[in-house]
Order: C-alpha cells, then sequence, then structure tokens
C-alpha cells in the first residue's frame, strides 16, 4: 500500500498548486498531439521529452487524476471559498 499524507495549504496556495498540476495536464496532452499529428497550433508551446504519444498520455492522465482527486477533497470539504 502506498503511504498517503495529509497537507493543508490556505484556499490561494491550493488554487495556485491545481493550476500549475492543471498546466502540466495541458502541456503533456499537447505533447501527445503533436507527437501524433506533428503539429500544434500554439506557437508558444514546448514539446515535453518523452518516447512516445503513448507515454505522453499516460502522464497526462496522471496529472489529471491528482487534479479529480484535490477536486474531490475540496468538495468534500465545502468547496472553494
Amino acid at each position: 500500500m502506498q503511504k498517503k499524507y495529509l497537507i493543508t495549504l490556505h484556499a490561494h496556495d491550493l488554487g495556485q498548486l491545481v493550476d500549475g498540476i492543471r498546466c502540466r495536464a495541458e502541456t503533456w496532452e499537447a505533447t501527445a498531439e503533436y507527437l501524433e499529428k506533428g503539429c500544434i497550433a500554439d506557437e508558444s508551446f514546448v514539446c515535453e521529452e518523452c518516447s512516445s504519444p503513448r507515454e505522453a498520455k499516460a502522464i497526462a492522465r496522471q496529472y489529471r487524476r491528482i487534479l479529480r482527486q484535490i477536486e474531490q477533497q475540496v468538495q468534500q470539504q465545502g468547496g472553494w471559498s
């Protein structure tokens, strides 16, 4: 069983953390798209280093899973305030 942590943050700090994780998910999703299609609309895009679109999608899913867990826990505690 993996160890779990209880971390307490101010709402603003948690919002910053969530925003950063969301950005990482989006970057990995864009990397997968780039590797599949060979181009991307966003000129500021920087491709992440990985071996395949499949790997990029897996990493993006991991970030999205983390976001869902955080959002569920925030909702259980009364939502964003």
